[in-house]
């Protein structure tokens, strides 16, 4: 492979991030954050509850435009509790994509459900509504209003598309396909803090969805979670659940279904808050980043992903899709031997031994992505200064 782009890319990453090793996350903490931890620790109030987890909570609830905003220790306990919400019960079939972390399907497993993947669109890299609608149509049949799996007898109780690397997926298409069939949508947009869909936050489609803030997304809490919704039942009973279904009193300790110690401390979201006040800042500075890397690999021959027309992507990771394994591996070696970080894309669920039985459509679009035992989109961050049970009937992994 010519390494005339690539020398170039790594010059601009070093212009614009320094010289030294240059990690692929680095939060930076250049704001209110140790004024607001310190106010904190003057209150007394550092566990989960106090005033910086509703200041938090309002201020993800404004900026994605959502009503509601519950937040979680996490982006995984987040998504545990919207499938509950969404009324995922044990042994129930939830859709999702192959192509995703592996919270996705851990979430799906602590909720007993079985995952169920179908294809992701190559310009999107996520969830193809052409893929589902195939595989509903193949499989899918109307009982009460409810959809059931006809080759396992199971229920479809949701559908979880991802909005990978924070590019927005054919989310409306999506949500229109599962309305037919009546299964809810939970939207994981752990990774598209600040990515819209014709001006329409990633979030806000489905019944509910989920945040992440781990230490390596757009703003960070250390870790962190968030169910968003426009559904007031639905907010009132999650905050219920995950602050262990306590009946609220002065003194008694009265708890009224199984619940859970998810609630985020409120020292995480004081960083939160601190956070959301440089997030439009960020997110200007990883669109520039964006152009610049766009600029470098126009007529390379290596694909530079790009959002949808009429959607924009916060840029969460910029990512690069090539022709084989090889030029990957090629990219790999040399991006990280000059101590730039990239790395590939995830392993896909249907290839990790927990998930290998769960039945897809053929994967064909993420088999390509996969590769044979790792992938070959390869991924640069844009703001580092800132930073199962599976159905063993339904077919092995066939790519």
């Amino acid at each position: 492979m010519n390494t005339t782009t690539l020398d170039q890319v790594i010059a601009l990453v070093r212009e614009t991030f320094g010289d030294g090793f240059i990690p692929l996350h680095r939060p930076v903490f250049e704001g209110n954050e140790k004024q607001y931890l310190l106010d904190c620790i003057d209150s007394n109030f550092v566990s989960s509850v106090g005033a910086k987890v509703v200041e938090f909570e309002q201020q993800i609830a404004a900026f994605t435009g959502s009503k509601y905003a519950i937040a979680t220790v996490n982006g995984t306990a987040a998504l545990h509790v919207a499938l509950q919400l969404a009324g995922v019960q044990r042994g129930d079939e939830v859709i999702s994509q192959a192509l995703t972390f592996i919270a996705t399907c851990n979430a799906l497993s602590y909720a007993g459900a079985h995952p169920v993947f179908v294809d992701v669109d190559v310009d999107t890299l996520g969830m193809s509504p052409t893929a589902l609608r195939r595989f509903l149509s193949a499989n899918a049949e109307i009982r009460e209003g409810r959809a059931y799996n006809r080759g396992t007898g199971r229920r479809i109780a949701a559908c979880v598309p991802m909005h990978t690397f924070g590019f927005p997926v054919r989310i409306q298409e999506i949500a229109a396909i599962c309305e037919e069939y009546g299964i809810p949508v939970v939207e994981d947009a752990a990774e598209s803090l600040g990515s819209y869909v014709n001006g329409r936050h990633t979030g806000t489609f489905g019944k509910l969805a989920t945040l992440s803030f781990n230490g390596n997304k757009t703003i960070t809490t250390g870790g962190g979670g968030m169910i968003v919704t426009d559904d007031e039942a639905i907010a009132v009973h999650a905050k219920h659940l995950t602050t262990t279904a306590k009946i609220p009193h002065p003194y008694e300790f009265v708890h009224d279904e199984v619940g859970y110690n998810y609630r985020l401390p409120n020292l995480n979201a004081a960083l939160g808050c601190a956070q959301m006040e440089r997030l439009p800042e960020m997110l200007a500075f990883k669109a520039g980043v964006a152009v610049r890397y766009a600029e470098l690999f126009a007529g390379s021959g290596i694909h530079f992903q790009q959002p949808l027309e009429g959607n924009v992507a916060n840029r969460w990771l910029n990512a690069i899709v090539l022709a084989s394994e090889e030029d990957r591996d090629e990219i790999l070696q040399y991006t990280n031997a000059r101590g730039v970080m990239t790395r590939p894309v995830w392993r896909l669920m249907s290839r990790l031994p927990m998930y290998k039985h769960c039945q897809h459509d053929g994967l064909e679009n993420s088999s390509v992505a996969g590769g044979k035992g790792g992938e070959p989109a390869v991924q640069r961050a844009g703001w580092r200064r800132w930073r199962g049970g599976c159905d063993e009937r339904a077919g092995a992994d066939r790519a």
